[in-house]
């Protein structure tokens, strides 16, 4: 691991993914880590900065608000609230550049080539539903930082608020954190439920809605961002076929199609790593700009 230039780290409700990366962007070694936490959640970064060699440049993803200045969370409750107001250059002795994790997610695409346009949305699909938005060009933060919490868009006004009060949210729709009332506490996660939909009733009904509640989340964002393309991504998106296909067949149904023009659905061309990917490379531009 002594070639490694940047580590980029990944914090999720469910996972720690890391990635070391060459001055390019090469990923060298990936490590996926449970989250313990009964630990503290510094402790399980150092654990995996040990495994992929520890370098000087430390880029670190994780849901929620980035406080001005990129140092910390400044904002993340109900699910990881450990991360937030966590000051990660002071924690790991070295400037440690913080972003959104699906941010970093939309950031890796780009800087590793998956990416050839200027108006994009990304999804990351896993315990919650993450977003993010290019429009013309450029990232949408917003005033506080809340652009691109795309999870967060009400598909049921009438429903109960999640996390951060949205009523029936698309994250309540189809995140793996609501798998287990969705199917009626049959499935602990959605990778266990997608891989009996050629077997249970109850996992064709649960995963059926759950693409149609996603369909008409993408054609709202549509409506708004108008991207040309929408990019998946998060650990749902490895259902694959099981998720694309059905979702490409409810867009036709609601999607708005000026003269037959769609938005382009593509999975993550960096698969669930894309954050881990993007953090890193904030950890490489960072310490470009510092030099300057």
């Amino acid at each position: 691991m002594s070639a490694a230039h940047a580590i980029g780290i990944d914090i999720g409700a469910t996972n720690i993914k890391g990635v070391a990366l060459t001055h390019d962007g090469k990923v060298l070694d990936a490590v996926i880590a449970q989250m313990d936490h009964r630990s503290n959640v510094v402790e399980s970064v150092w654990r995996v900065l040990k495994l992929l060699g520890n370098v000087d440049r430390v880029g670190i993803a994780a849901p929620g608000i980035v406080r001005p200045g990129g140092r910390s969370i400044w904002w993340m409750q109900g699910r990881l609230a450990e991360v937030q107001g966590l000051d990660w250059t002071a924690a790991l002795g070295r400037p440690v550049p913080v972003m959104n994790d699906a941010n970093a997610a939309l950031l890796g695409e780009v800087m590793n080539g998956a990416i050839a346009c200027p108006n994009v949305v990304m999804l990351t699909l896993g315990t919650g539903v993450g977003g993010a938005a290019m429009v013309d060009g450029n990232p949408l933060r917003g005033h506080l930082g809340r652009a691109g919490h795309l999870g967060h868009i009400s598909l049921d006004p009438d429903a109960a608020g999640d996390i951060v009060n949205t009523p029936g949210s698309l994250e309540e729709a189809i995140g793996d954190c609501t798998i287990g009332p969705r199917s009626d506490g049959k499935y602990a996660s959605t990778t266990d439920l997608v891989e009996h939909l050629d077997d249970d009733e109850l996992a064709r009904r649960v995963w059926q809605k759950s693409i149609r509640a996603l369909a008409c989340g993408l054609a709202s964002l549509i409506n708004v961002l108008d991207p040309e393309l929408i990019i998946i991504g998060g650990g749902i998106s490895e259902a694959g076929d099981k998720l694309f296909l059905p979702l490409r067949a409810q867009m036709e149904k609601v999607e708005w199609r000026p003269h037959e023009r769609a938005a382009r659905i593509v999975p993550a061309a960096l698969g669930s790593l894309a954050g881990a990917i993007g953090a890193g490379w904030s950890a490489i531009n960072n310490a470009e700009q510092n030099r300057e």
